[in-house]
């Protein structure tokens, strides 16, 4: 197997060193995969999913100056893609956010999470509407800012529910995704619905972050009621660790179903430092061929959005150095994808 050097601006902190044992020494490089000439398999170059990064990790608003800021600070930490939330889009300056992004060369990506009252999955046809106005809006933003992505939890509230879906409810939710993936397809735009906790939070026992979709399976099974090619699977780390039994089995599950995915730790702050099952996602990934974005989320009261911080109970200070937090996510997930490619391609090979 042929390698070249490349430069690897991702090291782990010293305080983490030990804990991540393959991050990189001074001078920072790191190993490309070139070709593959021995009996271990082949290997088509370097993988080429984009890998992007949360625009959380960066600001916690998206005026234009926050904007600019957040684009080149992925930019700099090596990305090819950060994630906007798009809440209340039609706020949003979609002209200056698409300059931005062109300016830097970096690919957007969107995703949301819709509210109480604004839910697809509910059975008030009034709320019903006002998801799906709200989700109209959503898409008009991705696709004016060349966004490919549109992800999150489209099809529910993101919020804790009192109760397990209904039957009514459930089909709300995947006859207005049905419609929606319609309108993205002839913009261009791709609808990866993210898979998310049900775990129990709080005295008063409400669920936590939807009701619908907490398992790989179950969203398979929706997927199918869809019934539409423009609609994925969005799969989450930090998710996953709770609701799934096997990380890696979860994803061989989605297999080309899987369009997008969310790289994050168990408690949300440096990769490698808590109880994801990194290894088994890569292999996952690299099982099934993934060519989809892999996108750093992490999120710390360090850098505050109202809206998310609330939602997503973000209340402690994992992090303070956005940029260090983002570099070392880089590195980790650079590594870990070339370590699964080069297995498989060795397995391969036997």
């Amino acid at each position: 197997m042929s390698l070249q050097q490349a430069p690897c601006t991702a090291a782990a902190p010293a305080s983490l060193r030990l804990v991540h044992r393959l991050a990189p020494k001074a001078p920072r490089r790191c190993l490309r995969v070139a070709a593959a000439d021995d009996a271990t398999g082949s290997l088509a170059g370097d993988y080429t999913n984009p890998i992007g990064v949360h625009a959380l990790v960066f600001a916690g608003d998206w005026t234009e100056a926050s904007a600019t800021a957040a684009i080149a600070a992925a930019k700099a930490g090596g990305y090819d893609m950060l994630e906007l939330a798009v809440f209340n889009a039609d706020t949003l300056d979609a002209a200056m956010t698409r300059a931005a992004f062109q300016e830097h060369g970096l690919r957007p990506a969107c995703s949301l999470g819709l509210s109480l009252g604004a839910d697809i999955s509910s059975t008030d046809p009034a709320v019903v509407a006002l998801g799906a106005a709200e989700l109209d809006r959503a898409l008009a933003f991705a696709a004016a800012i060349g966004s490919r992505h549109l992800c999150g939890i489209l099809y529910s509230a993101l919020a804790k529910y009192p109760g397990p879906p209904s039957a009514e409810g459930r089909a709300n939710a995947a006859r207005e995704v049905r419609r929606l993936a319609g309108k993205a397809a002839d913009q261009g735009v791709q609808l990866c619905l993210e898979v998310v906790n049900s775990s129990f939070r709080f005295a008063a026992f409400r669920l936590y972050e939807t009701n619908l979709l907490n398992t790989a399976a179950q969203a398979m099974d929706f997927l199918a009621d869809v019934n539409h090619d423009n609609v994925l699977v969005h799969l989450d780390t930090y998710h996953m660790n709770i609701e799934e039994a096997s990380i890696e089995q979860a994803v061989r599950l989605c297999g080309d179903r899987l369009g997008y995915v969310h790289i994050g730790e168990s408690h949300r702050g440096y990769l490698g430092s808590g109880s994801v099952d990194f290894a088994g996602l890569f292999r996952g990934l690299a099982a099934i061929g993934y060519a989809g974005p892999i996108t750093f989320e992490s999120f710390s009261s360090a850098v505050v959005s109202p809206d998310l911080s609330n939602n997503l109970c973000v209340w402690r200070n994992l992090w303070s150095d956005s940029a260090d937090l983002a570099a070392h996510a880089r590195g980790y997930i650079d590594m870990q994808w070339r370590a699964a490619r080069i297995a498989a391609a060795q397995a391969g090979g036997r």
